[in-house]
């Protein structure tokens, strides 16, 4: 341990009491036999004050926080920016006006109980900010307004992100050449110290008109950190480790088995290739994984810009890699007839479709064919019809056996209640120019599902011999939902018609449950509507170093091995696979692997929302994009989202506006429970399909607003059947508390 975590081990240590500063010095001296320099632990202890890790006393000793009625979390502004919210612990805290201290969106703030003398305080969540421990946002995107002339010239930015409520200054000297409507990347030079001051900025990097294409392109992949460019060191390393020859030694040569990939036309960092073969018992399915660990080693150039980055990022024109293309598209991509290093995992299971057992195995692979998935999807369609059976005709068989198992496996997941929601997505068509000319479901056959399965399958297994073995492992853990929220879902279910009694219980809500909900509302046709809804009441999966079970697939052991090209934390399940094949984990050194899996599931999971948000938000641009030229346009939608300002409704080709409670009219109430916007008869809720004009599109804010044209079914009063409904929160604002 080093000596800031010595002094936090002693202040949680649960017959710690305060001492002061020499005392608490001597004490970790005693306990560990160390002989610690005082100026190497007032730095320390310094750090740690300025983290809010400790705190003082009014008289000096040194204090956990906590016991002090100090906390630390994020900071989250309200959609007026007046006041806000602090989570800690999954504990909310409401931070009303004036008690802000000048913190915005995503700063890291150190918050204290409202004293009792405020008129704010009530029930024991209202706090205040004491300081402003990190922030969150150095440098942001918006769109500047100049005012004055000559020497007087100054101007102010507007955050593209709605979130930041920040009036920004910025000098003339400070605009870099930006007018009036530019997109601009801005810096921060100066954060306001209270609520209602102004910050100061400069303009690092004008980006082009708000309206463009291409500035609001590059607007979200600055605002989002993305990086496009690797650093010459890390294409360097890439091109000399991507050179060096394949070879067999100390390895299981595979090289000669049915092994083939199976992706998307387009894939190009082909990471996961798939064997079968049947057994008396059952089968031994192969799972064939990119052995990335083997050229990225840790701590190397490549290495860090891997963590750094955590994940590939996926958008509607290209791919931002985790790796350099020598590697991701090159040595380490599985490619049709090319020796290749792999990692398998060889799972045996039986006749039902459990796992057996694992081996994993350091190996050699050659893939006999790029499969595609749209290519067997119609030879599943058209069998020896197909014009593409030619190319199979050698795999047919073991394809075949692939097959058998993929039902059992399906038949398995069903049967033990994993979730399968059902999302759509968009698959958006450019011209040669990158303008998008149509918008398209993105379609999902039995071939995209069989490699789902099977991933599926090769993640449970590698998770569940990691555990066995007591090794750290990077988890994938998805923790059971909120029943509150699960009774809120159930209600609105029930007032679309579905049978929500799997869900009429006291216990724990399981997967099971959901699962025959959601089957309830795919026979109702509303099954879209519905898993959107659910999704949002669940908790969202993540990375953790700690055990825990996955809720939405019902899966004790879960993990991700089966991406290393484009997933930092299944590289990280590599190394550690490796390192126990090859001996190299002691009793010793095995604390150093548990850090290892523990830092890379807090870093992968912080990219892989940076990652998720930064897709969105290209994907929406490029619908903005392909709605401009519809506005007039009279189009039919299904309403997806409903809120107190309106109601968002959804285009046949997944494209979504706002209708505004501005342009329904006045007396409009929106019921929070049912998830509806009433007056009086009329109705607005979940699944309605109503016929909607263009209104407008604001490219630069990615918002397409829609006005009502007529309802194609009128709206009616819900009454819950199964619930007792709640009365209406005539104070919202004291409910958010």
């Amino acid at each position: 341990m080093n000596l800031q975590e010595l002094i936090l081990e002693a202040i949680h240590s649960p017959d710690y009491i305060p001492l002061i500063p020499a005392m608490l010095l001597e004490e970790i001296r005693v306990a560990t036999s160390q002989e610690i320099e005082e100026k190497d632990f007032w730095r320390a202890l310094s750090q740690l004050e300025k983290k809010l890790d400790v705190a003082f006393t009014k008289k000096g000793k040194v204090s956990s926080p906590a016991d002090m009625g100090i906390f630390k979390g994020i900071f989250s502004a309200s959609s007026r920016g007046t006041f806000g919210f602090v989570t800690v612990d999954d504990k909310e805290f409401f931070i009303p006006p004036g008690f802000t201290k000048g913190a915005i969106y995503s700063d890291t703030v150190a918050i204290k109980r409202i004293d009792m003398s405020s008129k704010y305080y009530g029930k024991g969540n209202e706090a205040e900010v004491v300081s402003i421990i990190e922030r969150g946002i150095t440098t942001l995107t918006g769109v500047t307004t100049l005012y004055g002339k000559g020497d007087f010239r100054i101007a102010t930015l507007t955050p593209d992100n709605e979130k930041i409520h920040l009036k920004i200054i910025i000098p003339r000297n400070k605009l870099n050449g930006a007018q009036t409507g530019d997109k601009v990347l801005c810096r921060i030079t100066k954060y306001p110290e209270g609520q209602f001051e102004d910050a100061l900025g400069e303009v690092l990097l004008c980006l082009g008109g708000k309206d463009t294409l291409e500035a609001n392109y590059k607007g979200i992949l600055h605002s989002h950190g993305i990086a496009t460019v690797f650093p010459d060191p890390v294409l360097a390393q890439a091109e000399e480790v991507s050179s060096e020859k394949i070879s067999t030694q100390g390895r299981l040569d595979l090289r000669d088995k049915i092994i083939f990939t199976i992706d998307s036309y387009e894939a190009k960092d082909l990471d996961d290739a798939i064997s079968i073969e049947r057994t008396e018992n059952g089968y031994i399915l192969g799972v064939h994984i990119a052995d990335v660990s083997h050229y990225v080693t840790q701590g190397s150039p490549l290495d860090k810009e891997a963590i750094t980055r955590g994940t590939s990022v996926y958008f509607t024109d290209k791919v931002v890699p985790m790796l350099p293309k020598a590697l991701s598209n090159g040595i380490c991509s599985l490619n049709e007839g090319e020796d290749r290093l792999t990692l398998s995992a060889f799972m045996s299971l039986d006749n039902s479709g459990n796992i057996l057992s694992t081996e994993l195995r350091e190996s050699v692979i050659r893939s006999r064919v790029k499969g595609i998935y749209s290519e067997l999807n119609d030879i599943l369609e058209k069998s020896t019809d197909s014009e593409f059976y030619k190319k199979y005709e050698s795999l047919m068989v073991d394809f075949s056996t692939m097959l058998e198992l993929y039902n059992i496996l399906k038949k398995k997941s069903e049967k033990k209640g994993a979730m399968e929601l059902e999302s759509e997505e968009a698959k958006i068509i450019l011209d040669e120019k990158g303008h998008p000319v149509d918008i398209v479901k993105r379609e999902r056959g039995i071939s995209e599902r069989l490699i789902e399965q099977f991933m599926l399958c090769a993640n449970e297994g590698v998770a569940t011999f990691l555990h066995n073995a007591s090794i750290p492992c990077v988890y994938r853990v998805h923790d059971e939902p909120d029943k509150e929220k699960i009774d809120a879902f159930a209600l609105f279910a029930r007032n679309l018609g579905v049978d929500t009694s799997p869900l009429r219980t006291k216990n724990t809500v399981t997967p099971s449950q959901l699962s025959a909900v959601l089957e309830s509302a795919k026979e109702k046709g509303v099954s879209s509507i519905v898993s959107s809804i659910l999704l949002r009441s669940l908790m969202k999966a993540r990375y953790a170093s700690i055990h825990k079970s996955h809720f939405g697939l019902n899966t004790e052991c879960y993990c991700h091995f089966t991406s290393p090209i484009r997933r930092y934390p299944d590289l990280t399940v590599h190394r550690i696979v490796k390192a126990l094949l090859n001996g190299q984990i002691t009793d010793k050194n095995i604390g150093a692997y548990e850090k290892l899996a523990s830092l890379s599931a807090q870093l992968s999971t912080d990219n892989e929302i940076r990652a998720v948000s930064a897709e969105r938000e290209i994907e929406d641009l490029y619908m903005c994009v392909y709605m401009e030229d519809k506005v007039g346009q009279t189009l039919d939608c299904i309403i997806t989202s409903v809120n107190s300002f309106g109601f968002f409704a959804r285009t046949e080709n997944l494209c979504q506006g706002l209708v505004s409670t501005e342009s329904l009219g006045h007396g409009f109430v929106y019921d929070r429970d049912n998830h509806t916007l009433g007056r009086g008869k009329t109705i607005y809720r979940l699944g309605m399909s109503v016929k909607v004009k263009v209104k407008s599109v604001d490219v630069s804010l990615r918002q397409v607003n829609f006005e009502l044209v007529e309802e194609k079914k009128k709206g009616t009063v819900i009454k819950s059947l199964d619930y007792p409904s709640k009365k209406k929160d005539r104070h919202p604002k004291r409910k958010r508390r």
